[in-house]
């Protein structure tokens, strides 16, 4: 119970960051531009900071194989995912890669950082790079169909994927315990910053979503009750099902049953399709994830006396 109130308390700070970057949308304190601005700063800044900084703990035997079971867990976690969307939604690509993948940078880490802890991180660097990578791949690929658009070289220039390869140098060379006081702090500063960027721009997204539109369309009800519903109970008969520390499992747990991940909006403009359908996507299972995510660690706590 205490996890899920800590949950709960989590969501309702975060919404109150999306509120914040609704206002200063409306108030016009910021633009559109503004806000691309502060995501690519999040993309290719602070998550990789986050990310660097959950490797820089003493690579103990325990800590590499807790590392090995998040990294397992997470494929078959994602490609279960990747399973239930395909099935689900063969001939409609957006809402296939809207239910796929989860919200696991903006939203996923900072609310693992605030329930589970700092160092609970470590947890699901595998997911949020594997994530990046089958985003980028697989995830083009369902939205085109063109395989040509698959190429090595955008894939190596991936923040996310550059800060999971140097964490892992830091990590398992030691010297992430032994980074300069300075270099540390800097990290760690920047770490801070994830939640409420992140939620500040998914709320400037919200401010230019035709709400009236978004609330009337039965469809993405549906895509929502599968990404935040679906994919997460299914997620969690795996975890259940492979033994492994709770923590970890909760990790990986909260990670999948996040909303909707806004690249679906950034990869739907980049390829002319129904941008604006995708934005609504993205903002509606933000909002009624507020209602869904607390449900998971109290399902979680309740069927593994945690």
């Amino acid at each position: 119970m205490e996890i899920s109130l800590i949950t709960l308390q989590q969501t309702a700070v975060m919404l109150l960051y999306m509120a914040g970057g609704y206002l200063l949308f409306r108030t016009k304190k910021i633009s559109a531009e503004g806000s691309r601005s502060l995501a690519s700063m999040l993309i290719t800044l602070i998550i990789p900071c986050v990310i660097v900084r959950s490797f820089c703990v003493e690579p103990t035997a325990e800590k590499i194989g807790q590392l090995a079971q998040s990294a397992l867990l997470a494929a078959l976690s994602l490609l279960l995912a990747m399973l239930a969307a395909a099935l689900i939604y063969r001939k409609n690509p957006i809402d296939n890669f809207s239910s796929a993948f989860s919200n696991a940078g903006f939203i996923g880490i900072p609310l693992i950082q605030a329930t589970l802890g700092e160092e609970a991180v470590f947890y699901i660097v595998a997911y949020v790079a594997l994530l990046s990578i089958l985003q980028w791949s697989y995830g083009v690929y369902v939205l085109t169909r063109r395989r040509e658009l698959l190429k090595i070289k955008p894939l190596l220039r991936n923040p996310i994927v550059g800060g999971t390869v140097i964490g892992l140098v830091l990590f398992f060379t030691g010297w992430g315990v032994r980074l300069p006081s300075v270099l540390n702090t800097a990290l760690s500063g920047a770490a801070s910053l994830n939640a409420p960027i992140a939620m500040m721009v998914l709320g400037i997204y919200l401010a230019q979503t035709p709400i009236r539109s978004m609330l009337t369309t039965p469809r993405l009800y549906a895509v929502c009750a599968v990404r935040l519903l679906l994919i997460p109970l299914a997620t969690l008969a795996l975890l259940l099902a492979i033994p492994a520390p709770n923590d970890l499992r909760l990790a990986l747990l909260l990670t999948a049953a996040a909303p909707i991940g806004a690249n679906v909006a950034i990869y739907a403009q980049l390829h002319n399709l129904d941008y604006a359908y995708a934005c609504k996507a993205v903002t509606l299972s933000t909002l009624l994830s507020c209602v869904t995510l607390p449900l998971f660690p109290l399902l979680f706590t309740a069927l593994t006396g945690m």
